[in-house]
């Protein structure tokens, strides 16, 4: 039922965040957000786990890639890297969205029609979209632009850096091409101290958890606010 989905996708976020570490990272601080010497803000910069942690992790990352269709190529080229630099050496693709996969596969979207696991956000995404559009009649996710819909937990929050899009429709216009996109798991909203919690994968380096700063839209739902230059441009939503 969707109403135990939705639980297991927290439950599981949470499970592989306390695996990673419990890190947090607070873009609602002004500390976090502030710039040094005209430089970008700290949170840009890479802050890669230790090689004994990395190590320690190296088989759960292989596990999420295992969850994303197409990914044999890169786990190879992985292999053919620890090969040759040891098992120290860090994974080299960006794996979130193979985190993502994972997560919705442990939870029970296990057919593509449902949740269509990929290599790149950007795949899901545009399944959200075309289920907004009424195509996608079994899938988990539906897309809104932010503050139009409740968010949940369970639901996911997506930005796009390249390009970096500011709402639905301009990813409309691009569907089927690459972007260079993001999502995370709503974990909680926390309307007392203006934040949502959620949880993402590869965000520097490791599984964790961000408080992004969130206020009221328009329409009276919660939405999530600009942080230090980066904007969430979309809300997809779990059905039921």
């Amino acid at each position: 039922p969707g109403t135990e989905i939705r639980q297991r996708i927290v439950d599981i976020a949470i499970q592989e965040w306390a695996f990673f570490g419990s890190s947090v990272i607070d873009m609602t601080s002004q500390e976090e957000l502030e710039t040094n010497n005209g430089r970008r803000p700290r949170f840009w910069r890479s802050n890669w786990m230790d090689e004994e942690e990395a190590a320690r992790l190296a088989d759960d990352v292989a596990g999420y890639w295992a969850a994303a269709p197409d990914s044999s190529w890169i786990v190879e080229k992985q292999n053919q890297r620890w090969r040759e630099l040891g098992i120290t050496a860090r994974w080299r693709d960006f794996w979130s969205a193979a985190y993502i996969s994972w997560v919705m596969c442990e939870a029970g979207l296990g057919k593509p029609e449902q949740f269509q696991r990929a290599i790149a956000h950007h795949t899901y995404i545009d399944q959200a979209i075309r289920a907004r559009d009424g195509l996608e009649a079994e899938a988990a996710y539906v897309a809104y632009d932010v503050g139009e819909a409740e968010i949940l937990p369970g639901d996911m929050l997506c930005r796009g850096s390249r390009p970096e899009y500011r709402n639905l429709e301009q990813r409309r216009g691009q569907m089927g091409e690459g972007a260079r996109t993001h999502c995370d798991v709503v974990i909680e909203m926390d309307a007392e101290n203006k934040q949502v919690r959620v949880i993402g994968g590869n965000v520097r380096g490791s599984v964790r958890m961000k408080l992004l700063p969130i206020d009221l839209a328009i329409s009276g739902n919660l939405m999530p606010q600009p942080y230090g230059g980066r904007q969430i441009f979309l809300h997809l939503k779990l059905s039921g």
